[in-house]
């Protein structure tokens, strides 16, 4: 997923520490054991998971790899992976744990990169996995930073279904900043995510995402699904 814009993006996401925080805490009561995190990206995530597990983390960007080690502080196995392709660092090992956070929206053979991270879970395994939400959310910001594709629930837990995957979790999170999401990309036509507004949101977020733990919204920008192998 490499592209300038796509390295702001994920820069721009590690300032929002709470909203990251929050996002962990819907599925942390899974990871355990060997995990593998999916397109670690500069390692927003991948630090936090060494709390869980032994972590491997794998990105097809060597600039990603190498934040990543230097963010983990050596807590982490990170190296080169390319899902879409089969082809890793790490051999014949197998997971207890997959997680994959906004991805799956990068790759343009979606099915095939879920049909190997089936094959990389023992049996039991979990995979844990975020990607955009709705179609029709699909606007400049998703277009500049290398997306592929939004996705429809549904459309997602059938996809896995039809690899042999059970459901354990599905919801959408974060309405608000769906509703973000369609001002700056659909209506003002913008082409990256300011760092100035992931402050702001980051800033708000606890005042307002606390009403999504008590309910479940049909709305949002992501849509999580824990699925067993």
């Amino acid at each position: 997923m490499k592209s300038s814009k796509a390295q702001h993006t994920l820069e721009s996401m590690s300032q929002a520490v709470w909203y990251n925080k929050w996002t962990l805490q819907k599925f942390e009561q899974f990871l355990h054991g060997e995990i593998l995190e999916v397109g670690c990206g500069i390692g927003n995530f991948t630090k936090t998971l060494a709390q869980y597990g032994n972590v491997w983390a794998i990105d097809i960007e060597k600039e990603y790899i190498i934040q990543t080690k230097q963010s983990a502080n050596g807590k982490v196995k990170a190296g080169f992976g390319d899902i879409e392709k089969g082809k890793y660092f790490f051999g014949s090992q197998k997971f207890d744990i997959i997680i994959s956070l906004n991805v799956l929206e990068h790759i343009q053979n979606d099915m095939t990169a879920l049909k190997n991270m089936y094959d990389l879970l023992k049996d039991g395994g979990k995979l844990i996995l975020l990607v955009p939400a709705h179609n029709f959310l699909y606007g400049e910001i998703d277009r500049s930073i290398g997306h592929f594709r939004r996705y429809e629930k549904e459309e997602l837990i059938k996809m896995l279904e039809s690899l042999k995957f059970k459901i354990n979790i599905s919801r959408m999170i974060n309405f608000i900043g769906a509703l973000g999401w369609l001002i700056a990309g659909k209506i003002f036509q913008n082409k990256s995510v300011k760092v100035i507004n992931i402050k702001i949101f980051n800033f708000f977020a606890p005042f307002i995402l606390r009403f999504e733990n008590l309910i479940k919204p049909s709305f949002g920008i992501s849509i999580l699904i824990v699925a067993e192998k």
